[in-house]
């Protein structure tokens, strides 16, 4: 059996989306180290670090100190989050000094609920907040849309299918065409994933990107399904770091992402190529648990890659 021609893009979200939830401070020198390492094995697409306001989410308090310092792969996108156009204008402004990203997210919630307890903002807000930061961008950044929550709110249970596949062409509309759909707190299962993937494929210039938590251990099955179901594009994290935010609380117990080392060995044993390097994989993996001084929840990091090879 040969590799699958068609592959997969996967993008690394451990030094943003993992670190947003660590209650230690990650040095920047550390987490320069943590996005060239990603860049370097392979990751075309690296969340390197988030324009969150320092006193909500004090993590990231050093994104332009280390956005400056970091050395810089060709062809890599390396994105930031921007949760407002005050965001935005910080990513300008870098960007102006030579140092800045290339990609930008822009965030919006399935629900109301959680976007009141997520953003502190009703929906029609945070769309008139999305609407402003696309405009103040100005075609400077691609941009990726994502909508948290689009399976299942821990607040309001069932989520419309139809009111995401409607946040989603709002997205286009506006010319993002990179749109990340959330399974925030893990309720998605495989049946729902190739269900509402093989609505979404039938918009054109449309570039889906699938992000699975692992709440309830499903994560992987669900990359699966959303792969038989045409999506090519993946977002995941080191160890299977991450969560809500730090100062939101719900979901219970577990939030992480899916591991980005559990990802690659399931992908590469099924004849998937990712693209990453496989013989530096479970290093970088180690040195993630390192960087937060404690053991992680990759299965392949104490385990190894499928001894068996792959196809």
């Amino acid at each position: 059996m040969s590799r699958i021609a068609s592959g997969v893009t996967l993008c690394e979200c451990f030094a943003r989306d993992g670190l947003q939830h660590e209650p230690a401070f990650v040095p920047t020198a550390t987490k320069r180290a943590l996005v060239e390492r990603f860049a370097a094995i392979g990751f075309p697409r690296v969340e390197a670090t988030s324009y969150s306001n320092p006193k909500v989410v004090p993590q990231f308090a050093d994104a332009s100190e280390l956005l400056r310092s970091l050395s810089r792969s060709p062809g890599v996108f390396y994105k930031a989050t921007c949760a407002n156009p005050k965001a935005v204008q910080r990513a300008l402004a870098d960007l102006d000094t030579g140092y800045g990203v290339n990609e930008i997210s822009l965030l919006v919630s399935a629900t109301e609920t959680h976007t009141q307890k997520n953003l502190k903002r009703s929906r029609a807000d945070q769309w008139a907040n999305v609407e402003e930061m696309v405009r103040a961008a100005r075609g400077r950044f691609r941009l990726v849309g994502t909508v948290s929550v689009a399976f299942g709110c821990p607040f309001e249970g069932n989520v419309d299918p139809e009111s995401v596949l409607n946040d989603v062409s709002r997205f286009k509309s506006l010319g993002v065409e990179h749109v990340a759909i959330g399974d925030t707190t893990g309720m998605a299962t495989p049946v729902s994933v190739k269900r509402f993937f093989n609505q979404i494929k039938k918009q054109e210039n449309l570039i889906p990107i699938a992000h699975f938590h692992d709440t309830r251990g499903t994560g992987l099955v669900n990359c699966v399904a959303a792969y038989e179901a045409g999506v090519r594009h993946f977002d995941a994290s080191f160890g299977g770091v991450g969560g809500h935010p730090a100062k939101v609380k719900y979901g219970g117990g577990y939030t992480g992402n899916v591991c980005t080392e559990d990802l690659v060995g399931l992908f590469e044993s099924m004849g998937i190529a990712t693209g990453i390097d496989l013989d530096r994989l479970l290093a970088t993996a180690d040195f993630c648990e390192q960087a937060l001084g404690r053991e992680l929840h990759g299965r392949v990091t104490r385990s190894g890659l499928n001894p068996l090879g792959f196809p």
